[in-house]
């Protein structure tokens, strides 16, 4: 059998086991310590803004605590992407309280401005007034920040920016996970850089960092004893894994390079075959954390994916809209028929920083003799 072509799999950097071995010597083992510390300030520092950054235990975590600290409670609705893995909604479950799903523009397949706007004014005839919105830069692709900006502003809507796998990505030279009142980071093992297990969350103030992290360690008074006034949860990031996150800091810039040098590839290798590829809208700058295509019918894009199988090679239909989704389909949504077509239509392929050139004219290959 021909050797296994992974989607997105962790890409090691050389550094991580020089803070995990620090962690391991000096018995930081907890989830606090000196590589959580260091490894916030070093997303500080790349993100280049006044935000404040809280390590956690995963994008979903970050995602829940930013609904907590705006207070959306039982029966509130938030508004939320629909084109997304149901990580971005699940949060909101949590709370007890209803997603609205949202549809997509084409241009960067994330929130429609339009859509967003009128399912804005539907919710307030019907007597609810959205609590957030949640918008996704999906596949590392930037949001509409501009045009979303100005409908939350002008109904006075906060935005949570699950830029969960757009690290790296950019508008204009700001960073995404910066645009929102609050932002959303994730370190899976199939990210542009990996803690195994961890996310951040994104803050626009010291204040509301540390009401983040009190939440986070179990919402623990200060106290000689246990005193709890607060519900708490265990999302902490743990010192070791922060190590892990510290050396792949040093190889982000790499890594976004590596995979926009293969996305380009793709594109170049591809643009006779009819497949179509996203494009950057001026401004944008995306981490390319997966090249994705759109065929020209469903069927064609099962034949791909099971062509590839048979050789393999490992790629995944495009997110089914999550008010497509069982779990989801009773939810209020609003349509526009985009994320339904990218789904039936769209592929995302081999896309690792650590695949080869080889691993990469294997999957050009298998495309061109379809």
């Amino acid at each position: 059998m021909k050797s296994k072509i992974w989607l997105s799999s962790p890409h090691m950097g050389g550094t991580e086991q020089k803070y995990v071995k620090e962690a391991f010597d000096t018995n930081w083992i907890a989830p606090l310590g000196p590589n959580v510390t260091a490894f916030e300030q070093s997303l500080m520092e790349y993100c280049g803004s006044e935000k404040q950054i809280a390590a956690l235990s995963s994008g979903t975590s970050a995602i829940h605590l930013a609904l907590i600290l705006l207070g959306v409670s039982h029966g509130d609705e938030v508004l939320c992407q629909s084109f997304t893995f149901s990580a971005s909604a699940n949060p909101i479950l949590y709370q007890g309280a209803i997603p609205v799903f949202v549809d997509s523009e084409i241009d960067t397949w994330n929130m429609c401005p339009v859509q967003l706007e009128i399912a804005i004014l539907d919710r307030l005839k019907k007597g609810k007034t959205p609590k957030a919105i949640i918008v996704v830069a999906s596949y590392g692709m930037p949001y509409k920040y501009s045009e979303i900006k100005a409908v939350s502003q002008k109904y006075n809507i906060p935005v949570i920016e699950d830029a969960a796998s757009a690290l790296g990505s950019k508008i204009n030279k700001q960073k995404c996970g910066t645009f929102g009142d609050f932002g959303i980071i994730s370190f899976n093992g199939n990210k542009i850089i990996t803690t195994s297990g961890g996310g951040a969350l994104i803050c626009n103030s010291i204040k509301t960092k540390e009401k983040a992290v009190f939440l986070a360690t179990q919402a623990r008074d200060q106290a000689p004893h246990y005193e709890h006034s607060h519900i708490g949860y265990n999302y902490r990031m743990s010192n070791i894994l922060a190590g892990i996150g510290r050396g792949q800091m040093e190889v982000l810039e790499k890594r976004v390079a590596t995979k926009r040098k293969i996305h380009e590839i793709y594109k170049n290798e591809l643009k006779k075959t009819g497949l179509q590829f996203l494009s950057e809208p001026e401004g944008f700058y995306s981490n390319r954390w997966l090249t994705c295509i759109l065929t020209q019918s469903f069927e064609i894009r099962e034949k791909i994916r099971l062509s590839l199988e048979t050789e393999n090679i490992e790629s995944r239909p495009l997110w089914k809209p999550l008010h497509m989704q069982p779990i989801f389909q009773h939810q209020p949504k609003y349509e526009n028929g985009v994320s339904a077509h990218l789904f039936e239509r769209g592929l995302c392929l081999p896309s690792g920083s650590n695949n080869s050139e080889n691993d990469i004219q294997r999957v050009i290959n298998v495309l061109k003799e379809f």
